[in-house]
């Protein structure tokens, strides 16, 4: 199955190697808030206990306003720690910092440990209890706070978390005054965009790098068949790639070239400007690097797979830590979640896939939806609604909404299921050209393409249009006291 990664870039101080670790002066507040199991019926009474983090050590009560991150699929103390855009601008709008877990992720578990036991418990797993979860969240903070409950609220995401801070939006005007929602690909739904938009863009900018490594890369695919189809050529890859696990059967070599395409797009959306400690210690344009090694496309049989080989190494061992190549992982990064996602994309989540090895440089699939409907019954007992997104948000029909910017990176893959139009004078759409997957939620870095840089300060100017609208807002309605109480 397709899996959304939803990496939010890391922040902080540069150490030994130049990769990046976690700042200690991300401090925050760790809070439980009782919400409802299910937010639409009144059927299910059980509750559970949602973690959500908070630093208020910027934010004045005379009307600062509260920044809100919508959690993905993992834990929220990664994501506290990884969106550094949010705290570098705090101090500037004197802004509360709420980070909320996303049900089913990190110790918000409605039913503990057997959440994902049954499908009645992960029936509860979607987008729109999610929504339902920050709703109830934002109001219990803004009425509970003293000095909060005039405050304004503008939400954060980025990828899935950018998707729900849209989409809050949508659904909760009332309650958010505007959404910054990064990397969200939003239109990644069936009849909206091409199944193989993703890895069009993962194909282009390796192509961009190198037209000799893009076409490595898809010629390796069939010296991999022709191995993977004897006894002997499957332990000869298993040694050429230094596998922790022999390759043994044809299913073994099948994931094993998810676990290479899949890295190729991992590597894409991190194709950042500088070292980072993300999905794994890569150096700056990893891209550049992984093609260094990839500059002879006429190379053959075992010499072509051996520069694969070193070009996929710069991915899981760049340090040289790496005794083994694991394929059952694709990243160390522990704080996704890839069980619920792999629920959420059996539901309504379902985001087709496929590659034809003309515009891409992958082995040529198509989108088996029929396949991909038994498979989500056979593992969960769920039958996918594949439209059930676009019939609650929309899909391109936007233009009735307000306040939301959409940014895309031009190098990120999932750019192609993005919002790339602005639909109106408060829906706006903006291109960091050099930017890969929502570098404009990381926190600022000396090399940092200029488009990263004017994102930024276009959001920041957003931002600060709606907090004015908001103000307004709130003196309209306490002047005309709406509603009053007639009494003869």
């Amino acid at each position: 199955m397709v899996k959304l990664k939803l990496w939010i870039g890391a922040v902080a101080t540069v150490f030994a190697l130049g990769f990046i670790k976690f700042s200690d002066a991300y401090s925050y507040d760790t809070y439980y808030y009782t919400q409802k199991v299910d937010h639409f019926s009144f059927h299910n009474n059980d509750t559970y206990q949602q973690r959500y983090l908070v630093n208020d050590g910027s934010w004045t009560q005379d009307g600062g306003p509260i920044f809100f991150y919508t959690g993905n699929e993992g834990d929220i103390e990664w994501f506290a720690k990884n969106t550094g855009f949010m705290w570098d601008i705090a101090p500037q709008f004197k802004a509360m910092l709420v980070f909320a877990e996303h049900r089913f992720y990190g110790v918000s578990l409605p039913y503990g440990n057997k959440s994902y036991e049954d499908i009645k418990y992960l029936g509860y797993l979607s987008a729109e209890q999610a929504l339902a979860d920050f709703a109830e969240l934002i109001y219990y903070i803004k009425k509970s706070t003293p000095g909060a409950e005039n405050s304004s609220v503008i939400v954060f995401g980025g990828s899935y978390g950018g998707m729900l801070a849209a989409w809050f939006r949508m659904k909760y005007p009332h309650l958010a005054d505007g959404a910054i929602a990064a990397s969200a690909p939003v239109l990644q739904f069936p009849g909206i965009t091409a199944c193989g938009a993703y890895n069009q863009i993962v194909s282009r900018v390796f192509n961009a790098s190198s037209p000799q490594c893009a076409a490595s890369v898809r010629k390796s695919w069939d010296v991999i068949n022709t191995m993977g189809n004897t006894t002997e050529g499957r332990a000869q890859l298993s040694s050429l790639f230094r596998l922790c696990a022999p390759l043994s059967n044809d299913s073994d070599v099948h994931n094993f070239k998810d676990w290479l395409t899949e890295m190729y797009g991992d590597v894409a959306m991190v194709n950042y400007p500088y070292p980072a400690n993300f999905l794994e210690p890569l150096p700056a344009w990893p891209i550049n690097v992984m093609c260094s090694h990839l500059t002879d496309s006429s190379l053959e049989g075992e010499e072509l797979l051996e520069k694969i080989f070193q070009a996929t190494n710069v991915y899981f061992n760049y340090t040289g830590q790496t005794e083994c190549m694991d394929t059952g992982t694709q990243s160390t990064a522990g704080s996704l979640d890839d069980r619920g996602w792999d629920v959420q994309s059996c539901s309504e989540m379902v985001m087709p896939m496929c590659t034809d090895g003309v515009r891409d440089m992958f082995e040529p699939a198509d989108w088996d939806y029929p396949q991909f409907v038994e498979d989500c019954q056979n593992n969960y007992n769920i039958t996918p609604r594949p439209h059930q997104i676009e019939v609650l948000f929309g899909g391109t029909n936007i233009q009735q909404y307000s306040n939301i910017i959409f940014s895309n990176g031009v190098l990120d893959p999932w750019s192609g299921g993005g919002l790339l139009k602005s639909v109106s004078s408060s829906i706006i759409a903006i291109l960091i050209d050099q930017g890969a997957h929502h570098l404009d939620l990381r926190s600022s870095n000396p090399a940092d393409p200029p488009s990263v840089i004017a994102a930024r300060e276009t959001e920041k100017s957003y931002i600060s249009k709606w907090i004015r609208q908001a103000r307004r807002n709130q003196k309209y309605r306490e002047s005309h006291k709406l509603n009053p109480i007639l009494i003869d």
